[in-house]
This record gives C-alpha cells, structure tokens and sequence, in this order.
C-alpha cells in the first residue's frame, strides 16, 4: 500500500486503549472535547481544485479562527506535495486515509475527493470521533446518502455539507418569509446553473506524466487503484484511463454529472427556503435532455432539465445546460406573491390576493380620486411590493467552525443534504432509465413507474 506509515500517535493511542479497556467502546470515543478557545486541528482529504482551493482557505483563517490544517491527503503525488506546501509541513501528507481519520490529533476533516468516496470517508472519520465538512454532493448514491444520515445521528458528530448557497442570508430570509405567509402558499419555484465553452465542460487539463506505473516516489504517481475504490464497490474496476482521473465528473461511474455538480447547488437552498431547514423528500421526479454538441467520451449530458414534486405540494424546475450560458434567476413562486433574488428578497404581489399579500407584509391601501373623478386604490392591485434585507449571517466554513465549537445551526445539516441527495439522484436516474422515479418514504426506495 503506496505511502502508508504506522504512525507513533496511532500506535500510542492504540496502546492506551488497550491498557484502559477502551477497545469495548465505540470509536466516537476517541473524539477529543474541544473548548471554545482551544485550537481546531483539520485535515484535508482529497487536494484537487477544489481540495486546494479549501485548504488555502483554512490556511488563511489560521490567526482569525484558531485552526491548523495539519494533515493532507491525495492518492496523487504531485497533488499531495503541492498541499503540503500549502500547510507548510513537510511529511504532513500521506496517500492513505485511513491515517488521517485515525490520527488522534486530528479533530475534523474536510472531504474534496471525487463524489462515489465522499460517504464512506465521511462516516469512517464521524465514528473516530471527526466532525465532517463533506463537499457536495453528499454521495454518489441514495443508499451511501441515506447510511450517512443514519451515522450522524449515531455518532453524534457535525457535518457540513457543501453547496454554499445555503449560508446566504437572502435564503434564510427567505425561509423566515415564507413561514411567516408572506408570498401565501409556495406552488412552484426555479434555479438554473448554466455554462458554455470552446473546450467542452468538464474538459479540465491531463497531465502527460502521470499515472499508476511511475515509481510512487514520482510527483507523476497516481494511486489508480485506491481512486476507483473498486475492492470497496465504490466503482467499476477498470484499467488506467487519464481522461477518467482527470476528468470524472463526464461519467456517471463516478459522479450525476451536472444534476450533482451543479444543480445541487441550486435546489439546496430552495428546498431549505421553501420545505425548512431538514429539507422534504421527494414524491416524484422526470428529467430530460441529452448530449446536444459535447460529443466526446462523456456519458452525461450536456443539456440537463429536471423537475420535483413535493408532498406539501409545490414543484421545483431546474436547468442545467453547458451549451449555452444564458439562464434563469432564482424565483419562488406562492398564491399571494413572487419572490425574487437580488441584493435581498424582492416580493410582488399576485392581482387576485392582493388583500392577502399586503396584509401578510404590512402594506397599507388608499383610495384616491383620479381626473376623471373616479376613486381607484392605491397602489392598484398587482402593483404592491415589499422589499426584505437578507439575514447577516457567516460563511459557509465559517458556519461549520460555529458548529463545531458552540453548537451553532448549521446551513446545511445531513438532513437537508440527503433530502437533496435523493430529489437529485432520482433526477439522473430518470434521465438514464427514461423512466417517472416516485419515492417511497416508508421503505425509503425508489419507485419506477
């Protein structure tokens, strides 16, 4: 096994153990109690770009926040290296996991690996007592979504998932906005995350030297096989393919394409606006498009549209097209009004309730008398609006931290982010099967109709 080291912590805390009897408790046990001023050790699993991206970041709220990113790990070596450099701590790094969720000094990680490992990390590091910032997706599958939830409320550890957008106080705002009726029953709502390019989505750069057949010293090594994860039935087992390592989110071995990069972004922070902060799982989903113009080795599409019923009857619309770049803005949609999105929350009225929606927002009518001698209301019906300021609030790591030290809410608990999970792995799922997906809250399956 490429660069794995029994460390003297793990041999320490493993003999201590031991010696007090503690091989009969559950792992959570060697998670270590934090006091609010005391430091947070992390660890970054996964260094790609948006691995590097994160741990510059914790690098940089070192003195602000009292953390120290201690440990990395990537199963490339190039990658590895250049994260250690980033910390500043040489022999910090290692290509093995589980040496980072065994690590006692380690009190949370930070998973940016590719989609079909991020559970099975994420519950193994929650049962060694780690709190968990997972980036998004959840998980690959609706099974791993669904045993990641059920960890968190064994263990219970902090985890954070990724999509960012549910830290915008717009949304909390909004959230406040709609329990308190003011847009009247939410009906139907829409997000959209479009793109275009000359090199086709996803075509991210290949590096010529590297590969599983350099010598694993060699900046161009890669661990091709603990990537797959193949023994653990996290993927398909399949010879080196660079364009697979490099690019993975063009297939759904390991990823939902744009429904899970892109598109979980944005129903996220709509179903916790609309449904609450535990999110709503799904009653039915369909789906449509297709490979349009990228027409390379992908498998996913390149034009993505999907659409979610509720139980508490509202539906959602998303779009997701990389051929072209124009799209569409956040809106929610209720009987009295619309909402809409921009510095803050922008609420018009619907003509036929507009007594309701002016009641619900504190907007006062007045009859006034016109040239023509008539009296007419003012504002005439359908012309009320109301203006709300988003809520001040942390960012998304920011959040997390909060979490973790006091106990703060956090944007996007596992509740949210598995409710999500499914409502989008039925969106991939019934583009590939062409099928209408129905979900069965009691047995917690899908159903094809």
């Amino acid at each position: 096994m490429p660069n794995s080291r029994s460390t003297r912590r793990r041999f320490l805390r493993t003999t201590a153990a031991t010696s007090l009897g503690a091989t009969l408790l559950p792992a959570v046990s060697w998670g270590r109690v934090l006091g609010a001023n005391e430091r947070l050790n992390m660890a970054v699993i996964g260094t790609g770009g948006m691995g590097t991206g994160h741990t510059r970041n914790l690098v940089g709220r070192k003195d602000k926040e009292n953390i120290d990113v201690i440990r990395v790990c990537d199963v490339y070596r190039r990658r590895l290296n250049e994260a250690e450099r980033i910390i500043g701590k040489p022999g910090s790094g290692t290509m093995e996991y589980r040496e980072i969720i065994d690590d006692p000094d380690v009190d949370a990680v930070l998973i940016a690996t590719p989609d079909h490992w991020h559970t099975k990390i994420a519950i193994e590091a929650m049962e060694n007592g780690k709190d968990v910032y997972c980036e998004k997706p959840l998980s690959h599958t609706i099974p791993q979504a669904l045993a990641c939830r059920d960890a968190v409320k064994r263990t219970g550890r902090t985890l954070q998932v990724g999509p960012q957008g549910t830290s915008g106080g717009n949304f909390w705002a909004a959230r406040q906005a709609i329990a308190d009726g003011r847009i009247g029953k939410p009906t139907w709502s829409q997000g959209a995350y479009c793109r275009n390019s000359r090199g086709g989505q996803f075509n991210w750069p290949i590096h010529a030297d590297a590969g599983p057949n350099n010598d694993p010293a060699s900046e161009g090594y890669i661990w091709w096989d603990r990537w797959l994860g193949h023994e653990h039935d996290l993927a398909p087992e399949t010879d080196w393919n660079a364009d697979h390592f490099f690019r993975f989110r063009k297939y759904f071995a390991y990823n939902g394409g744009l429904a899970t990069d892109l598109l979980y972004h944005r129903l996220s922070p709509l179903i916790m606006a609309i449904s609450g902060h535990s999110g709503e799982y799904p009653k039915r989903v369909v789906a449509s498009g297709g490979i349009y113009l990228e027409k390379d080795e992908r498998d996913i599409p390149d034009t993505f549209f999907m659409m979610v019923d509720y139980p508490s009857e509202h539906t959602v619309v998303l779009s997701s097209v990389m051929t072209n770049n124009d799209t569409w803005p956040y809106v929610i949609r209720g009987q009295y009004g619309t909402m809409e999105f921009g510095d803050g929350l922008d609420l018009s009225e619907q003509s036929p309730w507009a007594d309701e929606f002016r009641k619900a927002n504190g907007i006062e009518s007045r009859q006034i008398i016109g040239e023509d001698g008539k009296s007419r209301r003012e504002p005439a019906n359908g012309q009320a609006a109301a203006h709300l300021d988003a809520v001040p609030r942390r960012d998304h790591m920011g959040n997390f931290l909060d979490a973790v030290r006091n106990g703060d809410r956090l944007a996007c608990d596992v509740d949210l982010g598995c409710s999500v999970m499914v409502a989008i792995k039925m969106g991939v799922e019934a583009y590939r099967q062409d099928k209408v997906l129905f979900w069965d809250d009691q047995t917690e399956e899908i159903v094809v109709s």
